[in-house]
């Protein structure tokens, strides 16, 4: 199938871009790389009255350190995140992630704002930014805001950004804790059935100080695992505490089902990768 007819603007400054999504109005949609939204508009899932392309625009693209943070220009390539070396030593999870968002060819085009805006609940970046407390940079006709990622994905394909505003950035905080992300998928490349980002902060003692466990693909948005979370904090992670953490989540998660698998494989999945995560964040903990 081919898109419904559209009006395309070329943006040349954040400016410009903000002031076309005023004009073009609620119906307009952003283009960057176009990896999740053209082959939407060609099945007429999206039918955009207008597309606003802000890929030409010099300044939302490439990774700067800024204070403790790592910001990452929304329109930066996907593979060029992933090949960097900061986000390699200061955000191993997301260079992790990156790995498994479609192939080669989709990493070059796609964009790393683009799939945090797109909202996939089943997509590998929002999850990993919940985990990690990463804040997403808004700019609009009323000016700029912050926005953590835990209030960023409001529903399913839905962020808190509006329709006159635009992301340009995100932040991804320094952390060295113990970390680790799973995920099981179909084939590589395809969308995740289930995943899990981990990130802990544990003590010298082996004692967990915080924990977040954010699952994809069991819910409209990222979904932060706080009943096991509560389980892990205060506790040396083991074997045992690993599965207890597990059913935990076996029994509080409830996935939908759909063609790819069913609500019952979900929350066994999810459960498995959970248990499966905390292990090989702490051993990668106690390998130093």
């Amino acid at each position: 199938m081919k898109p419904t007819p559209f009006e395309y603007h070329r943006a040349e400054t954040t400016e410009e871009a903000v002031r076309l999504l005023v004009e073009c109005g609620e119906e307009a949609k952003v283009l960057a790389g176009g990896q999740s939204l053209v082959p939407t508009m060609n099945l007429r899932l999206a039918q955009p009255s207008a597309l606003i392309d802000i890929a030409g625009i010099g300044g939302l693209a490439g990774i700067a350190r800024e204070g403790g943070s790592l910001r990452v220009g929304a329109t930066t390539r996907q593979s060029a995140v992933l090949a960097d070396p900061e986000i390699a030593v200061d955000a191993p999870m997301v260079a992790e992630a990156l790995r498994w968002v479609g192939h080669e060819a989709n990493r070059n085009r796609g964009t790393f704002g683009g799939s945090a805006a797109h909202a996939d609940p089943a997509a590998e970046i929002p999850a990993v930014l919940v985990a990690l407390g990463a804040d997403l940079e808004i700019t609009g006709p009323r000016g700029f805001r912050t926005v953590p990622a835990a209030d960023f994905f409001v529903s399913f394909f839905t962020t808190s950004i509006e329709p006159d505003e635009l992301l340009t950035a995100v932040r991804l905080p320094s952390r060295h804790g113990p970390w680790a992300f799973e995920e099981i998928a179909r084939r590589h490349g395809d969308f995740a059935l289930v995943g899990v980002a981990a990130a802990l902060v544990v003590d010298e003692q082996g004692i967990v100080g915080a924990c977040d466990l954010v699952l994809m693909g069991v819910d409209d948005v990222p979904w932060s695992a706080q009943a096991a979370q509560e389980v892990v904090v205060g506790n040396r992670v083991t074997p045992e505490l690993a599965r207890e953490a597990r059913a935990v989540i076996e029994s509080t998660v409830e996935p939908s089902s759909d063609v790819h698998a069913s609500s019952c494989y979900r929350s066994h999945a999810a459960g498995v990768l959970v248990e499966r995560a905390l292990l090989k964040a702490t051993g990668r903990k106690e390998q130093g």
